[in-house]
């Protein structure tokens, strides 16, 4: 295509252009592939790299992700995305993509499972293909909603900084502009493109906030709310680069040893540094490892940094958490293992579950017992306190209730295990002959959802005995025999 003077451009074109240019996007004769899905935002990229790559001298493609989440009309979007690259003599890549198994073999939302197939397609292509860069059509309507989307979830400042320019070989000449803009453009330049009716559904948290929280926003309070947010955006996204660089002598003075699949830190040293940087260090530590701090959220660092606080005979009690992504972090002493599993540790729930389940275990010694300290369970907001109590100085058992339980101590083996309830789980009901799934106990006891992901079960040598603030065991329970008694409570975290 013969190289034209920029100024005969229209302005939409030049903006984008300039985008590139000031953030070093693409380089003379680099292979860009487009990732196109036929929409508006997809086809205006299209049309523009098109119109910009005599100027600068790049070779295009365009990459098609069938999701087949909308049936025949999934089909004529990949004909139509089809058509357009054969009618610019670009080369099309498409494939099709079960995204309703990926989100059950991940337990992702639809959306994050739809993103991660599509990544994943889009960097194959760039890889078998030759491509340098892989451009996208996000621009700065998008860049609000996910800004607002990251603060009503509660992130920290890199989610709320939004989407970067570029990141690797992922580019976004589009940042820049407006939806308006780009609506403006494929109507002055009679450019088609589809409709994707999955954008207006309401079940989607991010269409609601363009469809719902946005126009209130614009009309009842900030009429440029989508600029404001994306300055703030772009703040943050400065202080952040700063930031990093202030962390990585704080994180090698930390770091006590790493490879590709495990990074060991130093607790005392962590526990040296400002809450902030400590926090920090460790969400670094999980990049270096995970490749990325994708679902790793606050809530998760917060755990940690609790593990990293635990003094005396509790810091000397192996304390693990799985996260997502079969990572795995292992309190030993002076020392936070973070290592890549090979396996997947957390099980996948049903699709229709409201939030992903929470993850936790804890190993009780009888030293523990005897130390007189609550075992904290911090990714439910509660602790459980166990005490070892001559059988004959306890007058009476009224005290025994859903939230407080005794048992008999010559029946436990040790260590005992405190952690959440996994799929397929079982016990024996106190009062019941034989065992129960405790799925089965949780539905005949209209224990809601939400709830169970939530109860602590403690575990003696692989069985259940108490499921916390629901029921005891059968095969612990206090008989007259009993000598020394177990007594467990699940409190409110303090």
């Amino acid at each position: 295509m013969p190289k034209k003077n920029k100024f005969t451009h229209p302005p939409f074109v030049r903006k984008i252009l300039q985008t590139i240019e000031d953030h070093g996007m693409i380089r003379k004769g680099e292979a860009v592939l487009m990732g196109v899905s036929g929409g508006a935002d997809s086809m205006a990229l299209f049309q523009a790299m098109a119109a910009l790559s005599g100027d600068l001298d790049i070779r295009l493609g365009v990459a098609h992700l069938n999701h087949c989440l909308r049936g025949r009309e999934s089909d004529q979007d990949e004909q139509f995305v089809a058509a357009e690259a054969f009618r610019h003599s670009v080369p099309f890549f498409s494939e099709r993509a079960d995204i309703l198994q990926e989100r059950a073999k991940t337990g992702l939302s639809l959306e994050e499972a739809a993103r991660e197939v599509r990544y994943r397609f889009f960097h194959k292509i760039r890889q078998d293909m030759g491509f340098d860069k892989i451009a996208l059509g996000h621009h700065q309507d998008d860049n609000a909603e996910l800004i607002l989307l990251y603060l009503l979830r509660g992130s920290g400042p890199a989610g709320i900084s939004g989407i970067p320019p570029v990141r690797g070989a992922i580019i976004r000449p589009l940042i820049r502009v407006y939806r308006s803009d780009i609506l403006e453009f494929l109507k002055t330049n009679h450019v088609a493109h589809v409709l994707d009716s999955s954008n207006d559904d309401p079940t989607f948290l991010r269409n609601r906030i363009r469809h719902q929280l946005l126009p209130v926003l614009k009309t009842g309070y900030n009429p440029k709310i989508v600029q404001s947010l994306n300055r703030l955006g772009n703040i943050l996204r400065s202080e952040e680069t700063w930031l990093t660089r202030i962390i990585s002598p704080l994180y090698d003075a930390a770091c006590v040893g790493t490879d590709k699949n495990r990074t060991v830190l130093s607790v005392s040293q962590l526990r040296d540094l400002h809450p902030a940087a400590r926090a920090r260090v460790i969400r670094k530590a999980i990049s270096q490892i995970k490749g990325d701090l994708r679902r790793i959220s606050w809530k998760h660092t917060e755990s940690i940094v609790k593990f990293i606080q635990r003094t005396g005979s509790d810091a000397h009690t192996d304390i693990r958490l799985d996260l997502p992504d079969r990572i795995r972090i292992i309190r030993k002493g002076d020392h936070l293992i973070i290592v890549r599993e090979t396996r997947n540790l957390r099980p996948s729930y049903p699709p229709t579950c409201l939030s992903a389940p929470v993850i936790f275990e804890y190993r009780i010694d009888p030293s523990s017992v005897d130390s007189g300290k609550s075992a904290v369970l911090s990714e439910i907001n509660a602790r459980i306190r166990l005490t070892r109590i001559p059988r004959d100085e306890i007058r009476d058992l009224s005290g025994c209730n859903s939230r407080t339980a005794f048992f008999d101590w010559d029946r436990l083996q040790f260590p005992l295990i405190i952690r959440n309830v996994r799929p397929g789980d079982r016990f024996s009901p106190l009062g019941a002959r034989g065992t129960q799934k405790l799925k089965k106990f949780f539905v005949d006891h209209k224990i809601p959802v939400s709830v169970r992901r939530t109860v602590p079960v403690l575990v003696s040598s692989d069985a259940i005995i108490w499921v916390g603030g629901h029921r005891l065991s059968e095969q612990v329970k206090i008989t007259p025999e009993t000598t020394t008694v177990l007594k467990a409570e699940l409190l409110n975290s303090a």
